[in-house]
C-alpha cells in the first residue's frame, strides 16, 4: 500500500526540536515559573501571614519544636520596634532593602579574616526569614536579594517589619519577639520596658546561644546599649516609616507577673551565658572561649621546721662516661 503523502507544505512543516534546545527550553520555562511564582508567593503574603518557614520546619525535625504567637503590628510595643531598629537596621526606613555602605565594609571585615559578618538588612532577613533558611552561601543571598527586592516594592515598610518581628528566632523552637516575650518574662510583647525589649533584640543575631534571661554576661552589657540607643531612634524618628498613616501603639508598660515564665521547647538547650557582639551574622565557626582562666589556687606550704630535708639523690654515672 502507498505512503500517502502529507498535503502540508514543507515550510509549514513542524521539525522535531534537538536535545539542547528542549533543555535550554526547559530551563526557560523553570526561570519562567520561579519569577511568577515568587511574585504570587509574596503577594499572598502580604495579606496573609506565614503559617511556617523552613527554619521552623528544621527545628521541629530536630526535635526542638517552633513555639509562635503573632501579634500585630498595632499591638506590638513600639520599644520592640526601635530596639530592633537600633541593634539591626538604623537606616530601614531610608534605604530600599540593601545597606551598600554596611555591605561594603562587611567585605572589608571579611577579607582582613576573623569572624565572618554580613551587612544584611531588616528587609533580607525578613526575606530569608520568610521565604528562606539559614546558609546556603552566595546563591541563597541571591535568591534573597530577589525576594528582598519584591517585599520592598509589594509590602512596604509597615508590613516588613511586622512579618520580621514575628518570624526572627527569638530562643531555640521560639519564633517572634511576642513568644519570646512570653518565654523570658513571663507576658506578652504588647507592654514591654525598654530594658526587655532591648535585651530580646540583643538575642536575636544568635538565638540559639543567647538568652535574654541571663542576669550577667554580654546579652545584659549589649542589651543596654541597645535600651540607649532606643531613645536616639525615638528622637530622630527612625521607625516614623513603620507607623506612617496610621496610629502608634500607646506605650504600655509591662504587666506584673506573679508566677515564673512557662518552660518552652528548647529552654534546656540554651547557654546561661551570652556571646559578644556579632550584627548580621551570616556564617560563624564554634565561638572560642575568651574569659581568662582562672588561676590555679596556691598551693598551702608546710610551716618551716627544724629538721634539714636531705638533697635530691643524683643518678649514678655510668660507668663508661667520658
Amino acid at each position: 500500500m502507498a505512503k500517502r503523502k502529507s498535503t502540508i507544505p514543507q515550510y509549514k512543516r513542524r521539525r522535531p526540536r534537538s536535545w539542547p534546545r528542549r533543555i535550554v527550553g526547559w530551563i526557560l520555562k523553570l526561570i519562567l515559573a520561579f519569577f511568577l511564582g515568587s511574585i504570587l508567593w509574596v503577594l499572598a503574603y502580604r495579606f496573609v501571614n506565614p503559617p511556617i518557614t523552613f527554619n521552623m520546619i528544621g527545628d521541629m525535625l530536630g526535635g526542638r519544636g517552633a513555639h509562635k504567637a503573632w501579634m500585630p503590628i498595632t499591638r506590638i510595643d513600639r520599644d520592640m520596634v526601635r530596639a530592633s531598629i537600633a541593634a539591626e537596621d538604623s537606616k530601614f526606613c531610608s534605604h530600599n532593602g540593601f545597606d551598600f555602605e554596611a555591605i561594603e565594609d562587611a567585605m572589608k571585615r571579611n577579607a582582613s579574616g576573623g569572624r565572618i559578618r554580613g551587612g544584611s538588612t531588616i528587609s533580607q532577613q525578613t526575606a530569608k526569614n520568610a521565604f528562606l533558611w539559614n546558609g546556603g552561601g552566595y546563591a541563597r543571598k541571591g535568591v534573597e536579594a530577589w525576594f528582598t527586592f519584591l517585599i520592598e516594592h509589594l509590602w512596604g515598610k509597615r508590613r516588613i517589619m511586622e512579618v520580621y518581628l514575628n518570624l526572627a528566632e527569638s530562643g531555640i523552637g521560639t519564633y517572634g519577639v511576642n513568644a519570646g516575650a512570653e518565654r523570658y518574662f513571663g507576658h506578652d510583647a504588647s507592654g514591654m520596658s525598654p530594658t526587655e525589649a532591648a535585651r530580646i533584640a540583643a538575642v536575636l543575631p544568635l538565638p540559639k546561644q543567647r538568652g535574654a534571661i541571663a542576669p550577667k554576661g554580654f546579652t545584659r552589657r549589649y542589651g543596654n546599649t541597645i535600651a540607649a540607643r532606643i531613645g536616639v531612634v525615638a528622637r530622630d524618628g527612625l521607625d516614623a516609616c513603620v507607623y506612617k498613616g496610621a496610629t502608634a501603639p500607646a506605650n504600655k508598660a509591662p504587666p506584673p507577673v506573679a508566677k515564673k515564665p512557662r518552660p518552652l521547647p528548647g529552654e534546656e538547650y540554651e547557654s546561661p551565658k551570652a556571646l559578644r557582639p556579632l550584627e548580621n551574622v551570616v556564617n560563624e565557626l564554634p565561638p572560642v572561649s575568651t574569659e581568662p582562666l582562672e588561676p590555679e589556687p596556691a598551693r598551702a606550704i608546710p610551716p618551716e621546721s627544724n629538721e634539714t630535708v636531705p638533697p635530691p639523690e643524683q643518678p649514678p654515672e655510668p660507668s663508661n662516661s667520658f
